[in-house]
């Protein structure tokens, strides 16, 4: 079985539907309010596990009634506990959500304990690192932590996968770019990470080129529903995405990367890898909330055998 070790965030998501977004000092009149589990890195390590992998999650919650919910949903996703980590000198993670009929969304974050996570406490749970073939991070814990999880799986040979998200955090330290075996920015991120504009394809193509040059060994550059442009040193080719019916965008990144990590865990070439990721995150689309709207694998195969697109490698 594919093992993927998540390092990363966890919030519990307040999501309203609301018919459309609000202006600056404007409220707008929503729907019914949702709250689940989120955060990039709990959406990821869900996703990873709904997709068949083998996965361990190290993320930091607070001693409060909101990690304990948290912590009994991730538990029951399929994630083992003891590297579900609390603490009483923050909350614990929040995201405040509005979506719109079109899927399209706004979020305002308070990270409480996502931002203590720090070296010292991930380290004590090091052994993750040994036990995984691939090791996935993102940008809501502090840089520092992500730095050193990046340097510790390189030097044990693991697999290392960033997705540079959210933007606000951009950009990233020079030399943090050359320990990323993989990285995964949406047009927004790559766009800051190469001081460029990047709109479609043929920008996404260019700036993955930058980001090789800057170190980075595969970047991903995802377009939407155009798919993902992928640059490797001397080559790149494009992956197109899946169509579907749009209802929340919020997760469908996440439900990517989380595909993405499993299916390299498992062995499979890059190219079947990034297809996949896009049935992942295209599904994740057509569904309201975050972790409740990732895919199981069973359903990613029938997204596939509709459009009759299938990876010539089996995971």
């Amino acid at each position: 079985m594919a093992r993927v070790c998540v390092i990363g965030s966890t919030n519990l998501d307040f999501t309203v539907t609301v018919p459309r977004l609000p202006r600056v000092g404007e409220t707008v009149s929503g729907g019914e309010l949702t709250i689940s589990a989120g955060g990039k890195g709990a959406n990821q390590a869900v996703a990873a596990r709904r997709l068949g992998a083998d996965v361990r999650f190290v993320t930091l919650l607070g001693s409060d009634p909101m990690g304990d919910r948290l912590a009994q949903s991730l538990t029951e996703a399929g994630l083992p506990p003891d590297s579900l980590l609390r603490t009483a000198d923050a909350a614990t993670g929040v995201a405040l959500i509005a979506v719109d009929p079109e899927g399209r969304n706004q979020i305002a974050v308070a990270p409480g304990a996502n931002h203590r996570l720090t070296v010292e406490r991930v380290l004590a749970h090091a052994e993750v690192l040994d036990w995984a073939d691939v090791v996935l991070l993102q940008l809501e814990t502090p840089i520092e932590t992500i730095r050193w999880a990046l340097q510790e799986a390189r030097g044990r040979g693991k697999t290392t996968i960033l997705n540079p998200a959210p933007a606000r955090v951009l950009p990233l330290p020079p030399a943090l770019l050359p320990l990323v075996d993989y990285l995964t920015p949406n047009e927004i991120e790559a766009g800051l990470l190469t001081g460029r504009e990047v709109q479609g394809v043929g920008d996404a193509g260019s700036a993955g080129q930058a980001l090789i040059a800057a170190g980075v060994g595969v970047a991903a550059v995802t377009v939407g529903a155009e798919g993902v442009v992928c640059v490797r040193p001397g080559s790149r080719f494009q992956v197109a995405g899946f169509p579907v019916s749009p209802v929340d965008t919020v997760g469908a990144g996440d439900a990517f990367n989380g595909a993405l990590a499993t299916l390299l865990a498992a062995g499979v070439p890059i190219e079947d890898a990034l297809l996949v990721a896009n049935a992942a995150g295209g599904l994740t689309c057509t569904r309201r909330g975050a972790v409740e709207a990732l895919p199981t694998r069973a359903e990613v195969i029938a997204l596939m055998d509709r459009e009759r697109r299938w990876p010539t490698t089996d995971w």
